[in-house]
């Protein structure tokens, strides 16, 4: 892993941490809440999502709305990046979303389809 941080043994990416805390210049601190560098880890990684489901669901989030600041910012850092690796952002995506929906019961980002006007009608 490149732009790296050690904190407690493991590896963080430093541009995901920096986008889950909100800020572009991250000061690199073992500060960083648990929720955090679990989310950080899970993003890194989209495949062990489902292994942390149960940890997620009964952590104890000590800051419940900045959480979910964090996972907006993820998601909307991903679709505005979509096209630079379709992948790995629609996977960041439903991270974020997934999580939102077991931890909120709802998620407050949703993706829209727009209706397909390719007559140019404007009728569906």
């Amino acid at each position: 892993m490149t732009n790296c941080v050690n904190i407690k043994g493991k590896d963080y990416s430093l541009d995901i941490l920096g986008l889950i805390v909100g800020t572009q210049k991250l000061e690199v601190t073992n500060s960083f809440a648990e929720e955090h560098l679990l989310l950080c880890e899970v993003l890194d990684n989209p495949f062990i999502l489902p292994f942390f489901l149960e940890k997620f669901y009964t952590m104890d989030i000590k800051d419940p709305e900045n959480f979910r600041l964090a996972l907006w910012r993820v998601q909307v850092d991903s679709d505005l990046r979509l096209g630079e690796d379709i992948s790995k952002h629609q996977q960041r995506s439903y991270v974020t979303r997934t999580l939102e929906k077991l931890l909120f019961s709802e998620v407050l980002l949703e993706v829209v389809a727009e209706p397909d006007t390719s007559d140019e009608s404007g009728f569906c």
